[in-house]
């Protein structure tokens, strides 16, 4: 399993893989947004968290489609369902590559933006805590879209349709720890929340990911 989470980091890493297509599209935002709405430095510092939190997910969800459409083309995806390794653990480690490539690499990246959104200092922390606790479970719900729409011929705007609703609590949570610290509350049970959803993703849907990939090679 360590030589498939090898492979698609990188995979992941190449260009078109989606390391720098996420950052960039990150980047974009931070920037655009207080360009469009206004150098007032009280309404960037009111809508960071949730901006930030926008980008974030809609960064993650640009490279979804890429995590079994490579291997489904080139047949990968065959051998790899009737390999010795069980395919929830194929899942998992196909997660695991995206939230590396994706996640991790927002969650470095994001004070660097938050300073570009006047998001207040007390917030910084914060911002990273519920990106490193939220955006895994981006990754493995996403892991699921990708499984439900792999082979569909221009399936990535059904996928984004399926995932979408998917990630809204995951966005409300993570947006309001961060909103929250940046104005000193307590952050506890919106950090619990993100938590457990995190935790709940990752202990029941790569076992659907992996149900819908037997169904769809069948």
């Amino acid at each position: 399993m360590i030589a498939l989470l090898v492979r698609d980091l990188r995979l992941g890493m190449r260009a078109g893989g989606g390391f720098g297509l996420g950052l960039a599209f990150f980047l974009i935002v931070a920037v655009l947004v207080p360009l469009g709405v206004g150098p007032e430095g009280q309404t960037l510092a009111k809508i960071a968290p949730g901006i930030l939190w926008v980008a974030a997910l809609l960064a993650c969800l640009l490279s979804l489609d890429r995590i079994f459409a490579l291997d489904f083309e080139d047949g990968s995806l065959d051998l790899l369902a009737t390999a010795p390794m069980p395919l929830e653990g194929v899942v998992t480690m196909k997660a695991l590559a995206h939230w590396i490539t994706t996640g991790l690499a927002l969650t470095l990246a994001s004070p660097v933006l938050a300073l570009l959104m006047n998001l207040p200092g007390a917030g910084y922390g914060w911002l990273v805590a519920s990106l490193a606790v939220g955006t895994p479970a981006l990754s493995v719900i996403g892991t699921f879209g990708a499984a439900l729409t792999v082979g569909l011929k221009r399936g990535g705007l059904l996928l984004s349709l399926l995932v979408l609703p998917l990630y809204v609590p995951t966005l409300i949570f993570g947006a309001e720890v961060v909103r929250r610290g940046a104005e000193g509350q307590a952050v506890l049970t919106p950090l619990l929340l993100l938590g457990g959803i995190t935790a709940g993703a990752a202990a029941l849907l790569p076992f659907a990911s992996a149900a819908a990939l037997r169904i769809n090679l069948r």
